[in-house]
């Protein structure tokens, strides 16, 4: 699995997109591309929708265990957030366009914004890639404790969750 990960790159945070400059401070500013084969949707919105339903199962469990930590901290759960309105998964939808969605939350511990980025690559005529960006602002120790536990299994969440979408296979342009 270590070498699949090869496709996925880490890369900064790209200038362009709506969460580059969101915050004056962030605890955590990390991004990850994948190149999206030809015929694939550019449509960030059902991007992010992909993504986030073809998950692989192991995560759902991680949330289980995330959900009964957090929840005697007084934080929403996964199941709390999902419930809401205007969502993708448990993500807020924040602003969309043709080439980017913003998701995210803001809690009492910290605020954060993900990025689903549809970027064409300029040494590569004609192939797009997706970028996966996260940036974090904490507003109190517990924020910043969070983070520093989270961080890890966040980064590998991201580039499982790019994986397995790919495996199964990215959604048809016109889709």
């Amino acid at each position: 699995m270590h070498r699949e990960f090869e496709l996925i790159t880490s890369v900064p945070v790209p200038t362009r997109s709506g969460i580059a400059h969101l915050y004056k401070s962030m605890n955590l500013a990390d991004a990850f591309a994948i190149r999206l084969p030809a015929g694939a949707s550019g449509n960030p919105d059902l991007l992010a929708r992909f993504i986030l339903t073809h998950q692989p199962s192991w995560i759902g469990w991680l949330m289980k265990v995330r959900d009964t930590i957090v929840a005697c901290f007084g934080l929403k759960t996964a199941k709390q957030l999902a419930t809401l309105a205007n969502r993708v998964g448990i993500f807020k939808v924040y602003s969309t366009n043709q080439t980017e969605i913003v998701l995210g939350e803001d809690d009492k511990h910290l605020d954060f914004r993900i990025s689903i980025l549809c970027v064409e690559e300029a040494e590569l005529e004609g192939s797009r890639q997706l970028v996966f960006s996260t940036v974090v602002h904490c507003h109190n120790r517990l924020g910043r404790a969070y983070i520093l536990v989270i961080a890890p299994f966040h980064r590998l969440v991201v580039k499982a969750s790019l994986l397995r979408a790919a495996r199964v296979g990215w959604p048809l342009a016109g889709c």
